[in-house]
């Protein structure tokens, strides 16, 4: 552990120049299993998500835009998963787990911007689906090629500028006792834990742009499938209706598991976070959630898995 003396109104302090990450287990048999469970996810999770975004830029007909939001939110999985597993990985085979200061505060910063980015852009997508199923006629107008580019471009700026802020108020806190990070990354309850300056402020902050982020996030996509209920069961057709639920399923199951977890982990009182819990949830939604997302959308979903058969075909031939 490195550490650099500096004198601050006459007397030595300790300033903490680099994190050890403790991770989810000191027993190394359990870690040799962990790397190859989560090398394995790794790899689905970035063969997924490149895959679909390669799938929806190759076929003609997938170029629509629920499929442009499909191919953001693969992108952003892909990224936000890339900011933790990596690290995680090598921390698991080797018995140096160190992280500086500043690869702590970039891992804070993209994970919180992919995170938060991907919250709004799972809105934009029940916005999307809303669109479509309630008024298909004028659905090419509300949701132009302008527009999308529009949302998606509205929904990195607003994950990326939420981190900063969380990120800028983390990151000027000092860090002057134990620099054993109770985690598996940077993660905002353990590092305010080693904080040795009043973090009431972060605890305020934190919880004020998260409920606002995330609660109405989960209002617009709430509002959104209440109108493509009621769209549906107006729907004088069967078939009409089967269909309308076979679109609108997968992308609600993602939005339930992505945004149930969210809710468990960010929206309580700081007093009532337990590490060794909240790591395991942590687990889900940074390694787990970012490999289920293609699953859930090209298994329940009949274009992907046509346009898969096509590509492969002609790769056959």
């Amino acid at each position: 552990m490195i550490r650099h003396m500096k004198e601050i109104q006459g007397e030595n302090q300790t300033e903490v120049t680099e994190f050890i990450l403790l991770g989810l287990s000191d027993n190394p048999d359990l870690q040799v299993v962990l790397f190859g469970l989560f090398l394995f996810i790794y790899t689905a999770t970035m063969v997924g998500n490149l895959g679909m975004i390669v799938i929806i830029k190759i076929d003609p007909c997938l170029h629509t835009p629920m499929y442009f939001f499909l191919s953001s939110l693969s992108f952003v999985d892909a990224s936000y998963s890339s900011s933790v597993t990596p690290k995680m990985l090598v921390n698991l085979m080797s018995e140096n787990k160190t992280i500086s200061f500043n690869g702590c505060a970039a891992q804070f910063y993209f994970f919180g911007s992919f995170l938060g980015t991907e919250c709004f852009l799972l809105a934009m997508m029940a916005y999307d689906r809303y669109a479509a199923i309630w008024n298909p006629l004028l659905y090419p107008v509300l949701m132009s090629g302008r527009i999308c580019s529009l949302l998606v471009t509205t929904s990195f700026l607003a994950g990326f500028g939420n981190a900063a802020i969380h990120t800028g108020i983390t990151f000027r806190l000092s860090f002057c006792g134990s620099s054993k990070i109770n985690h598996f990354y940077c993660d905002s309850p353990p590092l305010l834990k080693l904080s040795c300056s009043d973090t009431h402020i972060n605890g305020i902050v934190t919880m004020a742009f998260s409920s606002f982020n995330v609660i109405s996030c989960v209002v617009i996509v709430l509002v959104s499938y209440l109108c493509i209920l009621i769209a549906i069961l107006r729907m004088p057709s069967l078939e009409g209706r089967q269909k309308a639920f076979s679109t609108c399923a997968s992308h609600l199951m993602a939005v339930t598991i992505f945004f149930g977890t969210i809710l468990f982990m960010y929206l309580r009182p700081t007093s009532s976070y337990s590490m060794e819990q909240d790591k395991i949830v942590s687990v889900f939604y940074t390694v787990v959630i970012p490999m289920l997302n293609p699953l859930i959308y090209s298994l329940k979903n009949k274009d992907v898995k046509g346009a898969l058969q096509k590509i492969l075909q002609k790769q056959i031939l």
